[in-house]
């Protein structure tokens, strides 16, 4: 029985979108309210029970791994004048029994690329692959945890998936699946930005992944596709041949952090759910719009 401990974070983009915010500041440390978007991510997968994070970083990237590393000065100064519950909040962004581990994407070859880069850290298991972009409220159950349970019941690599327009199928991964209902179902093909008339479904792949360790050849072998990058869909698209994939269309809302009115509305909704500010928040967003 496989079990997943280990989850990989891409954090190597530019995040061009977001320039100039992401000039000097990488896009995963931009706040959703009072929480940097890779700290959700994070979150997510400790609550999963991963216990290992890989994260696929640049040298521009420094400000994530400061974030989850300690910092006496500041954790000494809050001690020192009395704020414990900001000090059990600084604490509190690692929990005990979880790691760290950094790794070099020397240029940016695509999302394929990223993971292969963990090849040697993941080693012969099956792992998560994460994406900070994609912020998703899983509710009582955070999304990659319903992924996990499906995992242990197949044994076989699931991909989160959500209906999309038609019109974006371009953005997207899509899915080529036998039937069009269900929660999971099995996926007979996958292509990377197809013209909405060649796009096989309506699914689009977003940021949530468990892989099967075989990925990892296929990536190694797999040439550059669309963008000019290595795209990780492409080596899904040869794993189909091999083992089973399946398509889960997950339970919970999906905020695309990767475009700026995403990144609002996710900021919108966390704070209107917050607990020091929901009810004031919803006072001022009234106050603007009345």
């Amino acid at each position: 029985m496989m079990k997943i401990s280990k989850a990989i974070f891409p954090v190597a983009g530019l995040g061009t979108r977001f320039l100039p915010a992401t000039k000097a500041n990488p896009k995963e440390m931009l706040p959703i309210v009072d929480k940097p978007l890779i700290q959700y991510a994070v979150e997510e997968a400790v609550a999963a029970g991963i216990t290992e994070l890989i994260f696929v970083t640049n040298s521009s990237k420094r400000a994530i791994e400061d974030h989850f590393d300690s910092n006496f000065e500041l954790e000494a100064t809050l001690q020192e004048r009395g704020k414990q519950e900001l000090l059990d909040i600084v604490r509190g962004i690692l929990p005990e029994g979880v790691s760290c581990a950094y790794i070099r994407q020397k240029s940016p070859q695509g999302l394929g690329h990223a993971v292969l880069c963990a090849k040697q850290l993941v080693m012969n298991e099956p792992f998560a692959v994460l994406l900070a972009d994609d912020l998703i409220d899983g509710g009582s159950v955070p999304c990659l945890k319903q992924m996990v349970e499906l995992f242990a019941e197949k044994q076989a690599s699931v991909i989160a998936v959500q209906k999309i327009e038609p019109e974006e199928t371009r953005k997207y991964g899509i899915v080529d699946v036998a039937a069009s209902e269900g929660m999971l179902i099995a996926i007979q093909g996958i292509v990377e930005k197809p013209h909405p008339q060649q796009a096989p479904s309506d699914l689009g792949v977003v940021g949530r992944y468990i892989l099967t360790p075989r990925i990892f050849t296929l990536l190694e072998n797999t040439s550059k596709g669309s963008g000019g990058e290595i795209q990780l869909t492409d080596a899904i698209a040869e794993l189909l041949n091999n083992e089973s994939v399946y398509a889960y269309r997950f339970q919970g809302k999906r905020y695309d952090c990767g475009s700026k009115l995403g990144y609002l509305e996710a900021t919108v909704a966390y704070a209107l759910k917050h607990p020091e500010l929901a009810l004031d928040f919803k006072r001022s967003l009234e106050a603007i719009i009345a």
